[in-house]
């Protein structure tokens, strides 16, 4: 019973994460594979300060990873378990 009490507190921290529209189109982008902050700021239509802001929380929260190459920082997701979790809700309400 504590380990599905443990659970229940790690899902509801990812679904709170996921929760904001700009944070899971992100999280959709890099299902896909890595993406810049650029190519994730002219996805989701936000100024890139804002977008800054927005991958600095995810990565905190555990969400994204990233890495840098030359003068281009790109992101990825942190978790497989995340990716799944996207995989899911692409296939119910993306289909």
């Amino acid at each position: 019973m504590n380990e599905i009490l443990e659970k229940c507190d790690e899902v509801s921290r990812a679904l709170k994460s996921l929760a904001h529209p700009v944070r899971l189109k992100v999280m959709c982008q890099v299902l896909e594979g890595e993406k810049t902050v650029n190519e994730l700021t002219e996805f989701c239509e936000i100024p890139q300060s804002a977008m800054s802001q927005f991958l600095m929380r995810m990565k905190n929260e555990g969400l994204l990873v990233s890495r840098k190459e030359s003068t281009y920082v790109y992101y990825g997701l942190a978790d497989p378990k995340i990716k799944k979790l996207l995989k899911s809700i692409k296939e119910i309400y993306c289909k």
